[in-house]
């Protein structure tokens, strides 16, 4: 049972976030190794400034460019992500007629099933990778491996949120483009990703759908040239340039608070 939350509190977002973690835990979708995940997440968005920043706006409209240029786009969903943003999938996923699928690491057919239905209770007409998850990825042994034959299987661009590394690094192999949501930088899904939004999910695709209403409109050769023009080690570097600025400054106020009335 969700715990009342009252809006005042001054972290009022943030505990929605886990509350909503906790009942897909309690529901049988979410694992607990999903929670630690979020964790750590968080620890990285309290870097950034828990705001969307600038290289992420930038490796969206790339993103955007790639979705809608796709021919086989996929959005990949696991449990904390039909936990925290379904309905947004859905909607992305309509506005770029892409299709949705579960894949898993602690994988269970319960599981999946239950990933299905949450995301079928906010409008997803159809969710691959349920009971159809009989083709394999290449040089993967997880249970991520297994994916869909109609879905990221063939899919030309996958979006992936909250992701593992191994799985990102099999699917570029094979060619693919990936779009990774991921709030931390360093990790091996974002320096492996095609494309690295570094932003909280709950605001990242939301964000992503509403940038798709303005960026659908340019034309294909300025959508491939947004594509030539994207650099996602240089996204990565600037997000890294503003952690390590916005820190400074942070360390500066905490000295300037220290300092005794008069001290230079």
């Amino acid at each position: 049972m969700r715990t009342e939350i009252p809006r005042t509190h001054p972290r009022y977002e943030s505990l929605v976030v886990r509350e909503k973690l906790v009942e897909g835990f309690e529901e049988g979708y979410v694992v607990p190794q999903g929670l630690i995940a979020h964790g750590r997440g968080e620890c990285f968005d309290y870097l950034i400034g828990e705001n969307t920043i600038e290289p992420a706006l930038k490796a969206m409209k790339a993103a955007a460019a790639a979705l809608l240029l796709a021919r086989h786009p996929v959005i990949s969903v696991n449990g904390n992500v039909a936990a925290l943003v379904p309905g947004d999938v859905v909607k992305l996923a309509r506005a770029v007629n892409a299709k949705i699928e579960v894949n898993l690491f602690y994988r269970s057919e319960e599981r999946a099933r239950k990933i299905a239905e949450v995301l079928r209770s906010h409008g997803a007409d159809e969710v691959l990778g349920v009971n159809d998850a009989t083709a394999t990825i290449p040089e993967l042994f997880s249970e991520r491996r297994r994916v869909s034959p109609r879905g990221i299987y063939v899919a030309d661009v996958v979006l992936v949120a909250l992701e593992d590394g191994d799985r990102t690094e099999a699917l570029r192999k094979m060619g693919k483009t990936v779009i990774a949501i991921d709030l931390n930088p360093l990790s091996r899904t974002s320096l492996a990703a095609s494309i690295t939004i570094v932003d909280n999910v709950v605001r990242a695709i939301p964000k992503l759908v509403d940038l798709l209403k303005s960026v659908r409109t340019e034309s294909r050769n300025h959508l491939e040239e947004i594509l030539r023009s994207y650099s996602n080690n240089e996204v990565l570097s600037e997000v890294l340039d503003h952690i390590n600025q916005r820190l400074r400054e942070l360390s500066e106020k905490l000295r300037v608070k220290t300092r005794s009335p008069g001290e230079p």
